[in-house]
Parts: C-alpha cells; structure tokens; sequence
C-alpha cells in the first residue's frame, strides 16, 4: 500500500486529491496537514511514502517546509503541488529536494504517473511546468550547444542519469568512485547551465544530447 500525506490549507484541493486517490485499492491517504507545524508534528511519528506539498501555506513558505522535511523523513518522496508555473520557483523546489513539481489542475492518470516515478527514485514535473523550464534556457546566451563537446564519460554518465541511475549506482555500474561521478556531473551541469539533475536532462534532450 502507497501511503499519501497531503499538505495544503484549501479543503477542496486536499478533499479533490484525496477523492482522485480513493479509487486506486494500492493508494492511501494517511493524513492531511494545513499548515506546516501540524505537517511537522505528524511526520515525526509517520514516514509516508508521498508527500503533496503546497507552497503557499499560512504559516512557513512551502520550500523552506520541503527542505525541513527531506531533514526530517529523508525516506518520503515529495511531489510539489502548487498552481504556480514559474521558472525561479520549479528550480528552487528542486534544488530544495523536491522529487516532483505538479500543477493544481492535473489530471489522475498525471498524479497517479509522478507518485510511480519517484517511488522509482526518479524526478517527475509536469509537461506544463517542463515546457517552463525549457522556455528559460531557450532565451538568448543562456545555451549555446553548438559551442559545447561531452567527453565520452559524460555522455556516458548523462545516459545514465537519464535512465533514473543515482552517483552510487552509476560508479558501482562504471567501476568508478562515487566522487568521480559527482564530478562528472557537475561538469556537465556547467556546460549545460543547469543546476538541478532534472535540469541537466531536459537541456540535453532539447539539445539532442539525450533521445527525447
């Protein structure tokens, strides 16, 4: 059974998602937090396996509770739930240890999708938010892919990445030191301009680094 925690202080987002969930007999929501002290105070005796967390909450910004939380249960996946599609805000929950960034007016078969992904270990956002973040590295100077050459090893190790591989199970597939991994893909974070892994992926896809 997957287990849910929703966090948002709007009855009818939490009553809406927690109804989009009822129907799945491996789903189950667990419990339901307005704001991010009562958050806190259910996460130190529950480990769920999915956290929605909104951003907007009345008493703690919502990023600052996702980097208090991944402290706090490093084991529950986190998927942002917000209504917010902005480039600055994706980067910061990612960069916060968001494993997922969803928009409000998802479908199921779209929520149902991100808990399956990042139960897997991987990052999931939304095509909304994804086509946001593209934008971004669309505008001038900010990528030039004509300018930039991976080494054998770094398209190497962006292959892997791509294939939802953590540092650990990349070095222990390559026969390399974690650190050496690490430093390969800072490198490619660089000659990418990215500063997420998620990031890194969907400007090598749109650069033709990666198969989209």
């Amino acid at each position: 059974m997957i287990t849910v925690f929703i966090i948002d202080d709007h009855p009818l987002v939490a009553d809406g998602v927690s109804t989009m969930l009822k129907s799945e007999s491996n789903v189950s929501v667990i419990g339901v937090a307005k704001t991010g002290s009562e958050a806190i105070a259910f996460l130190k005796h529950s480990v769920p396996d999915i956290i929605l967390l909104d951003i907007n909450l009345p008493d703690i910004d919502g990023l600052e509770l996702c980097e208090k939380i991944k402290a706090l249960s490093t084991e529950s996946k986190i998927l942002i739930l917000t209504s917010i599609n902005d480039f600055a805000i994706i980067s910061q929950a990612l960069s916060k240890g968001a494993n997922g960034y969803l928009l409000k007016d998802m479908e199921r078969k779209e929520l149902l999708n991100a808990i399956d992904m990042v139960l897997e270990d991987k990052v999931f956002v939304s095509h909304a938010a994804n086509a946001k973040l593209l934008e971004h590295y669309k505008t001038p100077n900010q990528v030039n892919p004509t300018s930039i050459v991976l080494t054998r090893r770094e398209q190497e190790i962006l292959t892997l990445l791509d294939k939802g591989m953590n540092g650990p199970q990349i070095a222990k597939q390559l026969c390399l030191s974690s650190y050496t991994i690490e430093t390969h893909r800072k490198n490619l974070m660089q000659k990418l301009n990215a500063n997420t892994t998620q990031m890194l992926l969907n400007i090598a896809r749109e650069y033709k680094f990666l198969k989209k």
